[in-house]
């Protein structure tokens, strides 16, 4: 049965193969939110179909509408930190 110490070290390599840049800075001792919670990407895309939806609106062209919609759906989606499940990672709770 593994030690404690043991346990630690194996959580911590694990930590590093996942995310090198949060044990990275956690060892630093400037710790920075897990990958799971930086969204800036889904902001950026969140924010450009937005704008497309609103020119396609003020426009009156259906096709910028429909894609700022679909877009803007997409880019929602990249806020769930759950997404990760189904394709076998598992994320942690933000509860």
């Amino acid at each position: 049965m593994p030690t404690y110490d043991e346990r630690l070290r194996e959580l911590e390599e694990q930590l590093r193969h996942d995310d090198p840049g949060f044990a990275e800075a956690m060892s630093g001792g400037t710790p920075r939110p897990p990958r799971e919670y930086r969204r800036r990407s889904a902001w950026l895309w969140l924010v450009a179909s937005l704008a497309v939806l609103g020119i396609g609106i003020a426009a009156g062209h259906g096709l910028l509408i429909a894609t700022g919609l679909v877009v803007t759906g997409a880019a929602a989606h990249l806020f769930d930190p759950q997404r990760g499940r189904q394709h076998g990672r598992n994320i942690p709770s933000t509860r």
